[in-house]
């Protein structure tokens, strides 16, 4: 074990690998089982029939766990996901990681929710990332039939848009600005038969929100977000200027932080988790439903804030698919993250304001059928100056 921190280290990077059928979600498992990447993967499925392993390839197998002789296992899931990682984390040996794969319908937010909600899971993993694997040639088909299409996209941290060879520039053209409008911050990767470099879709970080902030203090501003005008082949497997560690930490690693987190408000696993940031763009295909409001305002009264926050995600919980936000509190020289899926909010002190940088607060929900205007001025109430003109 590493010296260094040693609570972090011990935990195990967990990423969900999410992906409509034929999307080639089987194509991207098979090479991490099979490939000699130097790397030992645990790799979580729900049938290990669907991934289709070649049995030449199987090492040893017992009940659920087949090891594979790059060094990776492949374990199944037929009942309780933490049993199973549980399982993982007990086996002699460490592993660089985990992968999660869930079916092509499911709703990757219970499998994310395991991993910051179960108290022993948190312990020895931390989620890393949400990887969808979008279909480039089937896109407009998936989004018009399933919302669970769309809510793979908004809710994923790096976005693998396979099948570029099947499309027109054109028409590729048009399905990522799909997929920036669903989410205008993901990591995209354009590929052809999954052929993305697996270091660039594991251990990145991508689902802490105070890491994320630390390598772009712009994350959360529409106007980095407005312009994306690169264009690169189909083959092309580098990030576009999104390339910078990304989203939502769900309250992982939290030592030392303070006595705002307001901890775990429900325990919704039925809806959906939704990643649509910081700028309303519009989709060119009209089957889009997810919409986005960003708040902009200075510095804000933590008595007001919190109650309005924890009440709003009590409330309206279904329809606010996430929430991320930076807080500048009054009298507070720390920025403040908070961060949510449905009624689960977490907040956490990130790093002391710079000196000369500007003590604002932004905050982003997403979600369906939010009431922007009323959002706002409960927003805008909350404001340490509304504190001092009721007290004047």
């Amino acid at each position: 074990m590493s010296q260094t921190s040693p609570a972090a280290d011990a935990q195990i990077p967990v990423t969900v690998l999410t992906g409509y059928l034929g999307a080639g979600k089987t194509t991207l498992l098979n090479r991490i089982l099979t490939e000699n990447h130097g790397k030992r993967y645990a790799v979580i499925v729900n049938e290990f029939g669907e991934i289709g392993i070649d049995n030449d390839l199987i090492v040893e197998s017992d009940e659920e766990i087949y090891e594979m002789n790059n060094g990776c296992v492949c374990c199944t899931v037929r009942g309780d996901l933490v049993r199973v990682v549980e399982g993982l984390t007990k086996r002699p040996g460490r592993f660089d990681a985990i992968i999660v794969e869930t079916t092509g319908l499911a709703d990757p937010v219970p499998v994310a929710q395991t991993f910051f909600m179960d108290e022993d899971v948190r312990a020895k993993t931390r989620l890393d990332a949400v990887v969808a694997l979008v279909d480039a040639k089937h896109l407009p088909l998936r989004l018009k039939d399933s919302r669970e299409a769309e809510d793979q996209i908004a809710f994923a941290d790096v976005i693998v848009l396979n099948k570029t060879d099947l499309v027109t520039p054109e028409e590729l053209a048009k399905v990522e600005a799909t997929v920036r409008a669903i989410n205008p911050t993901a990591r995209i990767h354009r590929t052809t038969r999954a052929g993305v470099d697996i270091a660039q879709v594991l251990d990145q970080g991508a689902f802490d929100l105070t890491r994320v902030l630390d390598n772009d203090p712009d994350f959360l501003d529409e106007a980095r977000h407005a312009h994306d005008d690169h264009v690169c082949g189909p083959d092309c497997d580098h990030d576009h200027h999104h390339d910078h560690a990304h989203h939502a930490h769900e309250g992982h690693d939290h030592s030392g932080h303070d006595h705002h987190d307001h901890g775990h408000q429900g325990h919704d696993h039925h809806g959906h988790g939704h990643d649509h940031h910081g700028h309303d763009a519009a989709s060119p295909i009209h089957d889009v439903t997810v919409v986005s409001v960003s708040l902009r305002g200075g510095e804000m009264d933590q008595r007001r804030f919190f109650p309005w926050i924890q009440t709003l995600t009590q409330e309206q919980g279904p329809k606010i698919l996430r929430l991320k936000g930076i807080i500048a509190f009054e009298g507070d020289d720390d920025r403040y993250v908070v961060q949510g899926v449905h009624m689960i909010v977490e907040g956490d002190h990130q790093r002391p304001w710079r000196e000369g940088e500007k003590r604002e607060s932004r905050l982003v929900f997403i979600g369906r059928d939010l009431d922007a205007a009323a959002l706002k001025a409960e927003f805008e109430a909350c404001a340490a100056k509304e504190r001092q003109k009721a007290d004047a």
